[in-house]
């Protein structure tokens, strides 16, 4: 599923306002990561990508990079993308988060990784639960993470 076919429907447990606050937000670092030759991808992943947020959910992203330092050791682009404070840093794996608070309140999870974490040969255990527990594609100029849906819809 791309990032075109994502709807509210599922979210109306939500006020209209953080509807479009997260879509606003979900415009927004796709269009920002089409402008970066580093990012080879961009996934939606958690309640949100299953259609399942409450108003107390965060939003969580997977943004895939050949360029890591790029945005676990300067804050620019967190900046560039209105997220605020950051509440948190913590490596996961090969996943490192950087959880943000908006202005509004919103909470974001950045979860920067390096392609390998959409390795299908054989897809990662904690990924294959991260993308079976809700993923929907937002940017992927190379087909990477659209393969990796596709290997996650096998059993393991």
């Amino acid at each position: 599923m791309s990032g075109d076919d994502r709807s509210a429907d599922g979210w109306a447990a939500l006020p209209l306002a953080r509807i479009a606050e997260v879509e606003g937000f979900l415009d927004l670092i796709t269009r920002w990561a089409r402008d970066r030759d580093d990012i080879v991808g961009l996934l939606l992943v958690g309640s949100y990508a299953r259609d399942a947020a409450r108003p107390d959910s965060d939003v969580d992203v997977v943004l895939l990079t050949t360029d890591e330092s790029r945005y676990l050791d300067n804050p620019v682009w967190a900046r560039e993308l209105g997220l605020g404070d950051l509440l948190r840093a913590q490596a996961w794996g090969p996943i490192t988060e950087r959880r943000h608070v908006t202005d509004s309140g919103l909470e974001v999870e950045i979860g920067i990784g390096s392609p390998a974490w959409a390795t299908t040969e054989p897809v990662d255990a904690g990924t294959h639960r991260v993308v079976t527990d809700g993923a929907r594609l937002l940017y992927d100029p190379t087909g990477l993470l659209a393969g990796l849906l596709t290997a996650c819809q096998t059993p393991q």
